[in-house]
């Protein structure tokens, strides 16, 4: 071997051995740091034998929104009094709860009765961001909303809530059809971007631990283990991250493309009717849109497709209030309930409650 191969192998059993110290030192630092890859403690969901009642259960209590603590004894015995199964089970590793009373229609609010002479009704139709998944049902935005309402004209005034969770078109119908009856004078539609009627080749695309939404990719009942490389997770974890939000935000963007034409046809269609409807027994609509909660205090990553909702509207001459100015400028996470958990929070509620009341009476008053 001349001098010239073995200077140049040396240099290279020189570079190999200084990498692999600095991999060493890295995962060193890694685990004295305590740094790994991010996982929540699983969330769990309680009910009744009825379907009256509910308890949504996190680990954590971040934003300490959530209300109800299954750490007390007492706490756990009025819940198992009320018929909920597994409280003791579930306590020990999610005792932080947020209560969901449904009445006869479904709907998490009071029963609805005939409109009293004098009072404006509007009713809030949606999913799970209008029911308040997340939140304590007097911080829910149509709550919140009533309040605002009668804090400048008091008594003149009623909200009722009929968002559902889950609830996409076309069960968004059958949800709508429950409000007839009831003689809104304002519908509110709060509209999520995957609302949308969607084909069978696009549904099947959907992986619920893919959502913007709830981020289940996150939520694990066991750690890292220790024995696992820090960094080789770290690496394995962001570059899934990478590809999870690459094929989770193309799905959405698909919802309104041509992978979806006729879903997103036969949602124009819906929305029309909806229209139409409530304008004949003398009603009105109004499009509540609200953003996904991602990417709010950057570049929007859905501006696309909240534009195009926002051209129907106006081509279909239905009113459309945009909450993204009013929750943009907001760190994410003030905006949601939980790290793994892209609801809207308290304060998101509220944010969207403050921006539709003007919205409410300019509507009312034309």
């Amino acid at each position: 071997m001349n001098a010239r191969l073995r200077s140049t192998v040396a240099n290279l059993g020189l570079i190999a051995s200084s990498l692999v110290v600095v991999l060493v030192l890295l995962e060193a630092g890694l685990r004295l740091s305590g740094i790994a890859p991010t996982r929540f403690a699983n969330t769990a969901r309680l009910r009744d034998g009825q379907g009256w009642l509910l308890l949504d259960c996190y680990p954590e209590n971040p934003g300490q929104a959530f209300d109800v603590d299954l750490r007390d004894p007492a706490v756990r015995a009025r819940y198992r009094a009320a018929g909920v199964v597994r409280v003791d089970a579930v306590a020990s590793r999610a005792p932080f709860a947020v209560e969901f009373r449904y009445n006869t229609l479904g709907f998490r609010d009071v029963e609805w009765g005939d409109a009293r002479p004098g009072v404006r009704r509007v009713i809030v139709l949606g999913d799970s961001f209008t029911e308040g998944w997340g939140v304590p049902e007097p911080d829910t935005y149509p709550r919140v909303l009533e309040r605002l309402l009668n804090a400048a004209e008091p008594g003149h005034w009623e909200v009722r809530n009929a968002g559902s969770r889950g609830s996409d078109f076309p069960a968004l119908d059958a949800a709508f059809e429950r409000t007839l009856p009831f003689h809104p004078d304002l519908l509110i539609y709060g509209m999520v971007l995957n609302d949308v009627d969607r084909s069978a080749e696009v549904d099947a695309r959907q992986l619920y631990m893919n959502d913007w939404i709830l981020d289940q990719s996150h939520l694990s009942s066991s750690p890292v283990p220790h024995s696992r490389s820090r960094l080789l997770s770290l690496v394995e974890d962001r570059v899934a991250a990478w590809r999870i939000d690459r094929a989770t935000s193309a799905w959405y963007r698909d919802l309104y493309g041509e992978p979806n034409r006729d879903g997103w046809r036969r949602t124009r269609q819906r929305m029309r009717a909806m229209d139409r409807r409530l304008r004949a027994q003398g009603g009105r609509l109004l499009v509540a849109a609200w953003p996904l909660l991602a990417g709010l205090d950057g570049r929007y990553p859905f501006q696309e497709e909240h534009d195009r909702v926002a051209r129907f509207c106006a081509e279909a001459g239905i009113a459309r209030h945009d909450l993204l100015p009013v929750l943009r400028a907001r760190p994410n996470r003030d905006l949601v309930v939980h790290p793994a958990d892209r609801h809207p929070s308290v304060v998101a509620h509220r944010l969207a409650a403050e921006s539709l009341a003007p919205a409410v009476h300019d509507q009312l008053a034309r």
